[in-house]
């Protein structure tokens, strides 16, 4: 028999490490590779592994999320597949927002009172991987679990950002310790393949994947009132239910950095991507009624186009251009990720513009830019030079930010004609 299976998918908090991306947007509806937004990845998990009822829980910044999947998931009359928003609330039991990510779960058990479901599947919004989750399942069942936490080995440098753990030969949890210090991780190494070991990895992570018996959920949230999985409700619940570990062998990528933000979009221009856009399961989005891109006498390496796009660069390498973008001639973009135009310009007011002398929405012409992630809707002006590097200073100015040496441009931001960023 099928195992009935919901989905919960986590829309994130403020984000603040993925500032300025996350300043009007939650983390999950941060654009990537040049026409998706974060949460489609969880989605089409949940899709491609067909578990097709799901929820995404939104509380902060949430307006783009709302809007992107209301635009993007719908599905045929027949069907009693679902993607629903279920945005934080007050009610007469409870007058406060989501405390956390066990916290978010509970305040929204009453409404999945109204679904027959035996397991819950809880996900992250802001993760980049590819997964059957019906082999996790298959898993959780076979095993006869409580409860089974997604793990991914890891090298002693990354595991001090994540929640730690200990299984035995049979794959069950004996400890969890929340990003221990390094001081710690000695007493943390775990058994992991000879793939793994070679490559450092000798620490087993949770990847904020978790899969919950229904009974078992429910049982957990009357006795513990606890607001967060991993740094609560987890770790007191190991060694009263049977809490699995469920070893991923793939890739994947917690986007919580400007920088494994960056690194991960840029990862998709080579030639052997870690993460494949290129498979039998696809990544889906809204679908957009744009043109096909144009691209006009420029040299091409190692670059990703989205739909709708007008390049006159000069050269575009090791770079991803978004959706709508516009490149006029003359520039050069190196290890850049431009994430495009939510609207075009009519011919109209780009004539205007340029007897105003001001910049058209996309970069214009003779810019060089390299290693930086120019925001929606960026207006850069002629001659404009942005440049990042590792030995620059972090700092947020009024048109963009420094974070790890890379230059992010502001959503909406107008930089003017002759600009040296730095």
């Amino acid at each position: 028999m099928k195992p009935s299976v919901i989905s919960i998918v986590l829309g994130g908090g403020r984000g603040t490490r993925l500032f300025p991306l996350t300043y009007s947007r939650s983390k999950p509806a941060v654009p990537i590779a040049g026409k998706y937004r974060l949460v489609d990845i969880p989605i089409s998990n949940c899709l491609n592994s067909g578990f097709n009822r799901i929820l995404v829980l939104t509380q902060f910044n949430s307006a783009s999320l709302n809007s992107h999947i209301k635009n993007s998931y719908h599905f045929d009359i027949f069907s009693r597949g679902f993607v629903d928003i279920l945005a934080a609330e007050q009610n007469m039991e409870n007058d406060q927002w989501y405390q956390g990510t066990a916290d978010a779960v509970r305040q929204s058990m009453r409404h999945l009172d109204k679904y027959d479901y035996d397991f819950i599947l809880i996900l992250s919004g802001d993760q980049l991987y590819q997964m059957d989750f019906r082999e996790m399942i298959d898993f959780h069942c076979k095993n006869e679990g409580d409860i089974t936490i997604a793990t991914i080995p890891v090298n002693a440098y990354d595991a001090t950002g994540f929640g730690i753990l200990k299984s035995d030969d049979e794959g069950n949890i004996t400890s969890f310790i929340e990003k221990p210090s390094s001081d710690q991780l000695p007493e943390w190494k775990s058994e992991v393949s000879e793939k793994s070991k070679n490559e450092g990895k000798e620490y087993l992570a949770s990847m904020g994947i978790y899969v919950f018996s229904k009974n078992v959920l429910k049982k957990m949230f009357s006795e513990d009132p606890g607001d967060d999985f991993g740094g609560e409700l987890i770790p007191n619940g190991i060694g009263k239910y049977k809490t699995l570990s469920f070893q991923y062998d793939g890739y994947w990528t917690d986007i919580g950095t400007i920088q494994s933000f960056f690194d991960a979009n840029l990862d998709l221009t080579g030639d052997f991507p870690k993460f494949n856009l290129f498979t039998k399961s696809p990544i889906y989005t809204r679908a957009r009624m744009l043109p096909p891109s144009k691209i006009l006498g420029s040299y091409v390496s190692k670059a990703i186009f989205g739909d709708g796009t007008i390049v006159m660069a000069d050269k575009i390498e090791n770079s991803i251009v978004g959706n709508r973008s516009r490149i006029d001639k003359g520039s050069t973009l190196m290890n850049t990720y431009m994430m495009g135009s939510d609207y075009y310009q009519d011919t109209a007011e780009i004539i205007a513009n340029d007897k105003e002398g001001r910049p058209n929405v996309g970069v214009g012409k003779y810019c060089y830019i390299e290693r930086a992630i120019l925001d929606k809707n960026c207006r850069i002006g002629d001659n404009v030079r942005i440049i990042g590097a590792k030995h620059l200073q972090d700092g947020d100015f009024e048109t963009h930010s420094i974070k790890d040496g890379i230059v992010v441009v502001k959503k909406n931001a107008e930089i003017a004609p002759g600009t040296h960023i730095p």
